[in-house]
């Protein structure tokens, strides 16, 4: 799977999650077109419309960029509805490393 296919599908499917339209997240800063296709995996956003597209959905880019990964590892990883759900690292995320001498 290509990293492009896999931020579509994440993005298609957290956008029709949230009940969004393609006009809702596209916003006045990108076309809905070119969003479409994005989600279709036809396009790969550069980072700054990975943004705006994060903006419009209420989440953050990195966090897109994460579901995507675990997708492309083919992980079972359902798509969250929050930001919150998304964030895969906790505050205390240093702690699982505190047995490695550095």
């Amino acid at each position: 799977m290509l990293f492009k296919d896999a931020l579509g599908g994440v993005v298609r499917d957290l956008r029709t999650n949230k009940q969004l339209a393609l006009r809702e997240v596209a916003g006045d800063l990108l076309s809905f077109n070119y969003l479409s296709e994005i989600e279709r995996g036809k396009k790969e956003p550069s980072s700054s419309v990975l943004k705006i597209i994060a903006n419009g959905l209420g989440v953050e880019a990195h966090d897109l960029i994460i579901e995507a990964g675990y997708r492309m590892a083919e992980a079972k990883v359902a798509v969250p509805d929050t930001a919150e759900s998304l964030f895969v690292r906790s505050d205390n995320w240093f702690r699982q490393y505190e047995d490695l001498s550095l």
